[in-house]
This record gives structure tokens, sequence and C-alpha cells, in this order.
């Protein structure tokens, strides 16, 4: 059975939707109060984006919409239609670590791993709008987030971590550059 014809029997009245997921076209079916989460997840297959308290709270189900981090527990599959989604998958398109997971690794950053692809997606959101932020405004941006496991600190850490880098990496290219 395709998994359109699963949804119609499953929901009723399937809606077709079209998005980029991760730079790539892709579309489903979705009912229409179906949430984005739930439609990436099932049909789309991208089970990176987790799923906890399905009401905004705990961000485990963190995306980037039009690269701005969004709660996919939140969103209707249907406001999606035509939007660029990313998720975590999308930060290792080539299969290697980008710089921000590279630094959850090094700094020991996740444990049980259940948060840690919404707290990514969020911190390259941040990381992009705020490239060299202090600890108290990556706590500040961290706070919602909820991770039973870290204790946060080494979150923030890689978090700072990677600031630095990059920092460091444009700095070095301005004076090759000069």
């Amino acid at each position: 059975m395709s998994k359109m014809s699963d949804t119609i029997m499953r929901h009723g009245k399937a809606q077709r939707i079209a998005l980029t997921l991760n730079g790539r076209e892709r579309s489903g079916h979705c009912e229409p109060r179906e949430l984005l989460s739930d439609f990436i997840r099932h049909e789309l297959g991208a089970t990176g984006t987790h799923v906890g308290c399905e009401h905004g709270v705990c961000g485990a189900c963190t995306v980037q919409v039009d690269g701005v981090a969004a709660r996919s527990c939140l969103m209707l599959a249907v406001q999606a239609d035509g939007r660029h989604i990313d998720t975590v998958e999308g930060l290792a398109p080539d299969q290697t670590l980008g710089d921000l997971q590279q630094a959850f690794q090094r700094h020991h950053a996740l444990q049980c791993g259940f948060c840690t692809a919404g707290i990514l997606m969020s911190c390259a959101d941040y990381l992009r709008r705020v490239p060299d932020p202090s600890e108290e405004q990556v706590r500040e941006m961290l706070s919602g987030h909820i991770c039973r496991c870290t204790g946060y600190t080494p979150i923030v850490a890689a978090v700072l971590d990677v600031a630095a880098r990059r920092r460091d990496e444009a700095s070095t290219k301005e004076v090759e550059h000069a």
C-alpha cells in the first residue's frame, strides 16, 4: 500500500503538500490537521526530528522553517507547503559532522541524544543570527529546551567553542585577503 493510500485510509481526506526538505524537493500527503513533526517523520522519513511534549515546551522537535528555528509540533504540515524545512539530517548532508556537531562530540554535550537534534537546530539558527554570543546569551537561548542528561554546561561550552572557532577562521581569512 502506498503512503498516500495509507494516509487516506487512516485520516480520510488527505492533502498533497510540497516543500524543500534539507535542500531536496519533497512532497507527500497529510490530513489538514497533521503536525509538521509527524509529517516529517512518518510521511517523509526524516526521523531525526524527535517529538517530546507535543506542546512546544521541550524543544526536541525543533526544525528550521525558512532558516528560522521553529517547533514542528506547533505547526501544521499544510503550513509548510512551499517552504524550506531543515532538520538535523541537513546539518551533515555529505555524511560528515558539521562544526556544531563536532563541538557537541568534543564537549560531550549529549548523552541520551533525544533532545540533541532540536538543540542543534536552535543553536545553528542562533549562531547565524548572533555569531559572537556570551555565555549568558547562549544559556538564555537554551532555556527553551529541556535536557535531562547534560546539565547544559557542555552544550554551552560547545556553542561558545563553535563561535570562537568561526570567529578565528573569519579573522584568518581577512588577514589572507589583506
